[in-house]
């Protein structure tokens, strides 16, 4: 068991069974009373995020989370299969884990895998990837009442919106956080 003196920013914290990870954290020594630590967590599966006061020296129950590097090959049908880029272990990770990531996994691309006691825990995407638009329809010259978007659908089946000037086979560079198109790759 480790204690409030050990919180750091990315450390992750064992609460109740959910793992919870450090975004800020404070030692807070008023003038009167005990010290206390302030922290602000983010849940590793959810996403959401709280705040939480710790008194100073208080135990905490600190997991170990290892990122590593995978290689994403294909999916099986039951799930995602990745390797290891260091021993080229493979491992299956379940749809519910890999998320709206799914969206934007081509075969052969290196993505980040964070594990705790060998069950991966979330996938972490570059900021951005680039696909193909395998179907658009053509785009009208002056037709400007959508704002100049279409929608696309690129080679992973995810369906976005594009400008009116793109054409089906372009390659474009896509954000993996919103999911927004960033601009065409020539």
């Amino acid at each position: 068991m480790a204690s409030t003196a050990d919180i750091k920013n990315g450390v992750v914290l064992n609460i109740d069974g959910q793992l919870w990870s450090i975004v800020e954290f404070q030692h807070v020594k008023p003038g009167k009373g005990g010290a206390f630590v302030r922290t602000k967590m983010k849940n590793v599966m959810s996403g959401k995020v709280v705040d939480k006061t710790f008194n100073a020296g208080a135990k905490i129950d600190i997991e170990n989370v290892d990122r590593r590097d995978f290689t994403y090959l294909y999916n099986d049908g039951e799930g995602f299969v990745f390797m290891d880029v260091a021993d080229y272990d493979q491992i299956t990770v379940g749809a519910p884990t890999v998320g709206d990531a799914a969206n934007f996994l081509l075969e052969n691309q290196q993505v980040q895998i964070a594990l705790n006691n060998g069950n991966p825990l979330y996938i972490e995407l570059p900021p951005s990837v680039v696909l193909e638009v395998t179907y658009t329809e053509p785009g009208l010259q002056g037709d400007r009442s959508s704002a100049g978007t279409k929608p696309a659908t690129v080679e992973t089946g995810y369906e976005m919106q594009v400008p009116l000037f793109l054409e089906t086979g372009t390659k474009i560079k896509v954000d993996t956080r919103t999911g927004e198109y960033l601009g065409r790759i020539s």
